[in-house]
């Protein structure tokens, strides 16, 4: 009795109340179901990404759990985008996604006054924008992530598709037998899953764990494991408990747990991607603070402990294999605050006490560590004056400190264009913008990254440096975020063709060789207007609403 009283669900006796009672019982519910805590399964499941289309499956089990204990479950939908599979340019949605993912969860979730939700999420946006709309609307709410993909198989070896995608650059030069190449891409995938390297979708379901969001080694689980659908059985269990106790979102994702999450992050070498949305959700949930700071302090502090593809030799499967993401807190422990409350009622510290690492070449201790440079760093200097992002952990040593001549690409397609055609030399700093959150949605230039991969001797001497966003799976010298953008007259937009760039990894500066008087000029002239008529109605609202990088892009 005492629980009903909590209940967002149960309205007093009204018109509005008794026109859902009836329509409720008019679709085949009981009286006795009714009276029960609402939960809304809140599933991204579709059939056009692979990270998702088990979750219709996943969320069977979860629905069964609530059942179990003693809940009602009601499934609703959000968009789930696969990063892979949409086109880059030029009308990129994935960051509008996200914001808009948070969107539909405020409004399905809060519009039916759901007691408590369990969300149902894997790859590269949808996680994050299910965590912003759980941090937004603060009810109790657990995530179920979506697990790793089983690694493909070609030519008897296991692949990690990362190495797949690699070989775009090469195939396109006519470096590569078509046949092999051909097979090596229709093969290294898996059928289910995040993506098995250290991309942004496996980056992200560890951040939710890191903060206390998921169940205990959801996030380093296979996506075609048993434990999966265990896992998803005890979430719907353990929703109805919170509800019960009243443990909501924002007494889970407080500053102190994403700060460890900031470190956990370091420790993996994570998406750079996560510089964008672990400020996006610590907004969300009201915390106004310096979080790219936090991310240079942590980036400093923090040793690498697992070296995973695709800047190390490990896949998800052998950071499973090792004990997956309890072991590595366990080893992470004495750098994070273990006192923060988790979704299952206990602390961090308490979930992963009795975890074990089997393999330490895998999951590192911190008095081992695999490195002890950190793996993203922020850049300043006058060409980043809030920042650039790096990772740094897939920085070979010879590029740790670089000095080129500007090459200067107006987006995405004229950058490529250029590589193709050969007007791209070796120790170029190559300028790409407009590719920022105002100027271009938050493009990735993953895809230029990838085709210079395939010309060795332009991957290793030449710099990449965009106001866009990267993949997961970025390497070389590719600095990203710089901010302010380019289409808000950040430096980077009055950089001029010949300029002299000069990048310092380890002192963490990235620097215009022009004078602060030139600077000054060129800013002052700076004309630039974002094309309107170009875009649909939706892209074109996203650009007028979104706030800056450093606050995670969330609406302003």
């Amino acid at each position: 009795m005492e629980l009903r009283k909590k209940l967002r669900s149960r309205w007093e006796f009204g018109e509005a109340s008794e026109c859902r009672r009836g329509l409720m019982l008019g679709m085949g519910y009981s009286e006795e179901e009714l009276k029960r805590p609402l939960i809304g399964i809140v599933n991204s499941w579709n059939e056009y990404n692979p990270g998702h289309v088990h979750l219709k499956q996943v969320a069977e089990r979860v629905k069964a759990g609530v059942r179990e204990a003693g809940g009602l479950p009601v499934e609703v939908m959000t968009t789930g985008i696969c990063d892979g599979m949409v086109l880059k340019d030029p009308r990129y949605i994935e960051v509008p996604s996200r914001n808009s993912i948070a969107d539909q969860v405020e409004m399905t979730v809060e519009g039916n006054f759901f007691d408590g939700m369990v969300m149902l999420s894997t790859c590269d946006s949808i996680v994050p924008g299910h965590l912003m709309g759980a941090a937004r609307i603060n009810i109790p709410t657990i995530l179920v992530t979506g697990g790793y993909m089983p690694l493909g198989q070609c030519r008897g070896k296991e692949v990690v598709h990362i190495h797949a995608q690699d070989k775009v650059g090469t195939a396109k030069a006519g470096k590569m037998d078509m046949e092999e190449y051909n097979e090596l891409i229709s093969k290294s995938w898996g059928i289910c899953g995040a993506c098995t390297s250290m991309t942004t979708a496996n980056s992200m379901c560890m951040i939710a764990e890191a903060l206390g969001m998921t169940m205990p080694g959801n996030s380093s689980v296979s996506a075609v494991s048993s434990q999966l659908y265990l896992m998803a059985y005890q979430a719907g269990i353990q929703i109805v408990s919170l509800v019960a106790k009243d443990i909501r979102a924002r007494d889970i994702i407080t500053v102190e747990s994403l700060k460890n999450a900031i470190r956990m992050d370091m420790a993996v070498a994570a998406s750079s991607n996560l510089i964008l949305h672990i400020p996006a959700i610590a907004n969300e949930a009201g915390y106004d603070l310096p979080w790219w700071k936090y991310f240079d302090e942590a980036s400093s502090q923090v040793p690498l402990l697992s070296h995973l593809a695709p800047s190390g030799p490990y896949s998800l499967k052998d950071f499973d294999l090792a004990g997956g993401m309890p072991a590595m807190l366990k080893e992470l422990m004495p750098m994070l605050n273990g006192d923060c409350l988790t979704v299952t009622g206990n602390t961090l510290a308490e979930n992963v006490s009795a975890a074990c690492n089997y393999n330490k070449e895998v999951i590192h201790s911190l008095d081992n560590p695999v490195m002890k440079e950190p793996g993203i760093g922020v850049l300043y200097g006058n060409l980043a004056p809030e920042g650039a992002i790096i990772k740094i952990a897939a920085v070979p040593e010879h590029l740790m400190h670089f000095s080129g001549k500007a090459r200067v690409f107006d987006g995405l397609h004229e950058g490529l264009e250029a590589l193709r055609a050969g007007e791209i030399h070796s120790g170029d700093a190559i300028v790409i913008r407009f590719l920022g959150l105002r100027g271009r949605f938050g493009t990735t230039a993953f895809t230029f990254q990838e085709e210079l991969k395939g010309i060795p001797e332009l991957y290793n001497s030449c710099a990449i440096i965009t106001d866009g966003r990267f993949s997961g799976g970025t390497s070389g010298l590719s600095i990203g975020y710089v901010s302010p953008e380019a289409a808000l007259a950040g430096p980077l937009g009055v950089v001029k063709e010949g300029d002299e760039i000069e990048i310092d990894v380890r002192e963490r500066r990235i620097h215009l060789n022009i004078t602060a008087e030139e600077l000054k000029k060129r800013t002052a002239e700076f004309d630039w207007k974002f094309p309107e008529g170009e875009y649909p109605r939706f892209l074109n609202l996203f650009v007028k609403n979104v706030g800056s990088m450093a606050k995670g892009g969330i609406w302003e």
